[in-house]
């Protein structure tokens, strides 16, 4: 039976569609910040404490460190700093700084690359080899794991339970402005019990979130919210 090409034509459409459809659904749901194809996700907790945990991605750098450990000592708060592997082998001084401070750290993968369309063993050497540096390092096992950039689907969610780890999303983002004060409104504007704030102080570009975060954390304080890591708030439930 010949088929003609007018149909040969129409299905290799259709089905191109169906993939863009498909790569489109895909892209959607990896970029949820509360949602995840299998295994558990934590984006905020369910309490009506005023607490709310504060997490600095990215890093460690001098740059970043220096300027959040002072700012969060001064008003008594604390937060969870998820950690890049490779630049953890460079400052390894930098996580020890941090956990005497009282912090949380936490595993943000070894490469920080994008987590979708990879092998089960680059996950698990993302995660492993995050976690050996760590406690190299001097920080103690880290429990909680958050994704590069938001991203997860189902390969890197189970890599993440085969570790014993808990990953660890946001409800309340980083606004995008160049104006300190704003970024902070916003974000205490947004915040409620239970939420979880991501912001970002590491790198030179991340100048206006590192002049906001005492303004962050002043304003949370000032609507009653206790600063806390992403454990305490998981263990006030």
């Amino acid at each position: 039976m010949r088929v003609s090409r007018s149909r040969v034509a129409l299905w290799s459409l259709a089905l191109a569609i169906v993939l863009i459809a498909v790569g489109v659904v895909l892209h959607q749901v990896s970029n949820a910040r509360c949602f995840t194809l299998i295994g558990d996700i934590i984006c905020r907790v369910e309490t009506d404490k005023p607490m709310v945990a504060l997490t600095l991605d990215d890093g460690p750098t001098i740059l970043g460190v220096s300027a959040a450990l002072p700012a969060l000592e001064k008003r008594g708060a604390r937060a969870t700093f998820f950690l890049i592997g490779e630049q953890v082998i460079q400052r390894p001084d930098l996580v020890r700084q941090i956990r005497a401070a009282g912090h949380e750290i936490g595993n943000h993968s070894f490469t920080h690359q994008w987590m979708m369309g990879r092998s089960a063993a680059f996950y698990d050497d993302e995660i492993r080899n995050t976690h050996a540096e760590l406690i190299a390092a001097g920080a103690a096992p880290p429990a909680l794991f958050r994704p590069p950039y938001g991203k997860k689907l189902w390969g890197l969610p189970a890599a993440v339970e085969r570790h014993g780890y808990r990953m660890v999303m946001i409800d309340v983002e980083e606004p995008v402005t160049d104006d300190p004060r704003a970024y902070a409104q916003q974000i205490v504007r947004d915040a409620r019990p239970g939420s979880i704030l991501l912001m970002h102080v590491m790198y030179r570009s991340n100048a206006v979130a590192r002049e906001a975060l005492p303004l962050v954390i002043e304003g949370l304080q000032a609507r009653g919210y206790r600063v806390v890591s992403v454990g305490e708030l998981l263990r006030s439930r």
